[in-house]
């Protein structure tokens, strides 16, 4: 090539590769003073994809673990309240079988009747205040279940003829299978059970639905009961009727068939079950006065506490805290002012302390499972953690070495400009 003035070709060569220089130095300069492989984008458009992903999972991970964390606070805190219970009943087992001996007068059974209600409305006062994060624990509302509780006075003797109970459902049996799916699905062959405590002993008393909706009722199944040297079924002494209230109220009634002073009956329970096992229950402690209140439950409405535990919608678990009140636990209204109703105390109080138990350890179980939880979740987030890192973080020592080549090449560049821009200055040899 000539030599020429106004284009100096190796000035714009040389500087051409000095701004490549230049712009490789400044993104190893970036990587170095960040510790990132990958700042944006254009340093890897498929590396950051994956990253930005794995970020997600990690942090959800992280706050997957911290769920299940709180988790088990709320746990352990409703398995503690419920320990104060059991610590209550067990005090109330041994009022019952105190007051169960003659060696009493009307005066201690009083006394012991009093420490009796006051322990009870403790029982209520737990179930009704235990919060977590002010959400109520034991008071049913994080129960998946349809409950009806009912509470009655005693009634010693049976009146032929007479409704000693009468339960009113808001729903029919068909309709609630629409309430909660996971509750009741009455079919032709479905069962209502009564169970009650005559004269201290337990008794079942069965009937099938005919038809679906439960509005028809075979008769009640043979079950004997002894009576006064004599020997007698169930249906000799109750009858088991279904009716309508209304247009949308079904009802449960319990009569009395034979009348007798020897029949003292109590904790009167109805019981609906399903094809698939599921039950609908409503409770009473006395028979009589009759007082009942229906609360619906469907899980599918946030009536049990779901712990998120994966960083995935759909990786959760339920808890399902039973109601715990006195009501539900079947010791509301006890009666120990006599021998019998005390024995029959006892067995009340038998069956809620084992209620409470059964619930507790569901509550340490989930506990538990979160304790297991936590560990595999911090080990899934440790190991994606070193995957996002080996796509992300950059190896140091390496850029160390990309960045001396470029600030050579660039140091170099520039010297190389220099000696080009001096080329034009040859021409000037021509013109002396």
């Amino acid at each position: 090539m000539g030599m020429v003035i106004n284009t100096n070709l190796p000035s714009l060569n040389t500087y051409n590769k000095l701004n490549a220089n230049n712009n490789l130095l400044n993104k190893s300069l970036e990587k170095l003073s960040s510790g990132y492989q990958i700042n944006s984008a254009s340093d890897d458009a498929a590396g950051l994809s994956i990253s930005e992903k794995m970020r997600g999972q990690i942090r959800g991970l992280n706050q997957a673990s911290q769920n299940a964390q709180d988790g088990i606070s709320m746990a352990d805190t409703a398995e503690g309240a419920l320990n104060e219970t059991s610590s209550i009943l067990q005090r109330m087992r041994e009022l019952a079988v105190q007051s169960a001996s003659d060696t009493n007068t009307d005066d201690d059974r009083e006394a012991i009747q009093a420490e009796m209600d006051a322990l009870t409305t403790e029982i209520d006062r737990i179930a009704y205040t235990t919060q977590f994060n002010t959400k109520n624990l034991l008071d049913g509302s994080m129960s998946k279940k349809y409950t009806a509780t009912a509470t009655v006075e005693a009634n010693n003797a049976l009146t032929a003829g007479t409704a000693m109970a009468t339960v009113a459902l808001t729903t029919t049996f068909t309709a609630l299978a629409s309430v909660d799916g996971n509750l009741l699905d009455i079919t032709a062959g479905s069962t209502v059970k009564i169970n009650f405590i005559m004269n201290g002993t337990t008794y079942t008393a069965t009937m099938t639905t005919s038809s679906a909706g439960g509005t028809a009722l075979s008769a009640i199944s043979a079950a004997t009961v002894g009576s006064a040297g004599s020997t007698a079924t169930v249906a000799d002494y109750l009858t088991l009727a279904i009716g309508t209230a209304g247009t949308t109220a079904g009802a449960l009634t319990a009569t009395a068939v034979s009348a007798g002073t020897t029949a003292a009956i109590y904790a009167l329970t109805f019981t609906v079950s399903d094809a698939d096992g599921n039950e609908n229950t409503v409770a009473s402690n006395t028979l009589s006065s009759f007082t009942q209140t229906t609360q619906a439950r469907d899980n599918n409405n946030g009536h049990t506490a779901t712990i998120l535990i994966g960083a995935n919608t759909g990786q959760e678990i339920t808890i399902n805290i039973d109601n715990m009140d006195a009501g539900s636990l079947g010791v509301e209204g006890l009666q120990v002012d006599t021998q019998v109703s005390a024995n029959v105390a006892i067995t009340a109080i038998d069956n809620a302390i084992n209620t409470v138990s059964s619930e507790r350890s569901k509550l340490g179980a989930v506990s538990n499972r979160l304790d297991y939880t936590i560990n595999n979740l911090t080990t899934t987030s440790e190991n994606l953690t070193a995957a996002e890192s080996r796509i992300r973080d950059v190896d140091m020592a390496s850029e160390m070495a990309t960045y001396t080549k470029y600030s050579v090449l660039n140091q170099a560049a520039t010297s190389m400009l220099a000696q080009a821009n001096q080329l034009p200055q040859q021409v000037l040899s021509l013109l002396k």
